[in-house]
């Protein structure tokens, strides 16, 4: 049964006053004619995706999407007004956009040139999120209600099982990132096994090409690389470049507020840089740096922080490498010389350095 859409008469009612058997040939020509016109209005329009979002518990506010594979440009945002939101894209192929909601959790929605979903959410509940419409989507739909209550290793367990049951989905190149890579302490040996199964299925696809490429470097460790050269002011509007950097340990870190684990991370390394001990930029990956401001204010981080409200979208991620949240690494003499230090090492190190 197709779904009516306001605004446009849907194949039933159309049938309900218009036959062909009534009408010459040319008439049936027009019908079958109209009929197509149709049949395109109520779905997805050709070369484009489309999102209708309805949420309980939230009248108004403001949705930030972003993709991390180039499916859109930049950061958008989305207006929800009285509970309900549509977005719609151009799409010419395959891709995956990240909805950040008001709360800062992230879903992931699968985009298809004319494609059209429908969410459906509870403001409170939004691991139990549904997304209908196309088949990635309700796979992923089925995968987040599976984890919604399961534990981190649990969580990598589904997500593992998942892609040797779908190879060939777009959703096992996301799970794969999400859980086994970008994940603190990630799973590098078990991620390249599922990339290499994945290949077979998905040999063209360019994400998972480029995940098998970070994957590669990340079981390298990527030691003893230059850090890339980069200039860009902080919170405060005090520019900051390479050279804070040099001479003695230094980190750069990404983090969020809405991120427990990057916010473990840097409260540590923010003990580390008070004390001395090393030198430090943050990089948040919120949508507003006013709000982060507050935050470096409420919990007396000094750390030299970053915010240009692109998430990881930013040029500036990009051209460091750093791919998740949170994700950092050490420098030594401009050189770098350990990747996704986590926090327990932090503390480590700092319960050291105090002896």
């Amino acid at each position: 049964m197709l779904e009516k859409q306001e605004g446009a008469v849907c194949f039933d009612s159309f049938f309900s006053f218009i036959h062909p058997i009534n009408f010459p040939l040319m008439k049936q020509i027009v019908y079958f004619f109209l009929l197509s016109l149709l049949l395109v209005s109520c779905g997805g329009r050709s070369g484009y995706f489309k999102i209708d979002g309805r949420l309980l518990h939230i009248n108004q506010g403001e949705l930030y999407v972003y993709s991390p594979d180039g499916a859109i440009e930049g950061l958008d945002t989305i207006k929800i007004e009285g509970g309900r939101f549509t977005y719609e894209i151009p799409s010419q192929y395959n891709g995956t956009l990240i909805i950040v909601f008001p709360n800062f959790s992230t879903h992931a929605i699968f985009s298809e040139p004319g494609g059209s979903v429908e969410i459906k959410a509870d403001a409170s509940h939004l691991k139990e999120m549904e997304v209908k419409g196309t088949d990635d989507n309700e796979l992923m739909t089925q995968f987040r209600q599976q984890v919604a209550t399961a534990s981190p290793p649990e969580q990598e367990k589904y997500a593992i099982q998942f892609v040797k049951d779908h190879p060939e989905s777009p959703v096992s190149v996301f799970l794969t990132e999400k859980y086994l890579v970008a994940a603190n302490g990630g799973s590098y040996k078990q991620a390249a096994e599922l990339i290499a199964l994945m290949l077979k299925e998905q040999p063209k696809n360019g994400s998972l090409n480029r995940l098998a490429m970070q994957i590669t470097a990340l079981q390298q460790g990527n030691k003893e690389k230059k850090m890339p050269k980069f200039t860009a002011k902080d919170v405060n509007g005090n520019m900051l470049t390479n050279a804070n950097l040099l001479g003695k340990e230094s980190y750069i870190l990404t983090w969020s507020s809405w991120n427990e684990d990057s916010k473990d991370a840097l409260n540590t390394l923010n003990t580390l840089y008070q004390k001395g001990y090393v030198k430090a930029i943050s990089i948040c990956l919120d949508p507003s740096y006013k709000e982060v401001k507050k935050y470096l204010t409420d919990n007396n981080i000094t750390i030299p922080t970053i915010c240009d409200g692109e998430m990881l979208e930013s040029k500036l991620v990009k051209t460091l490498g750093l791919t998740s949240i949170p994700d950092n690494y050490k420098i030594v003499n401009g050189q770098i010389t350990a990747r996704r230090v986590t926090s327990n090492t932090l503390r480590q190190r700092l319960i050291k350095l105090d002896l």
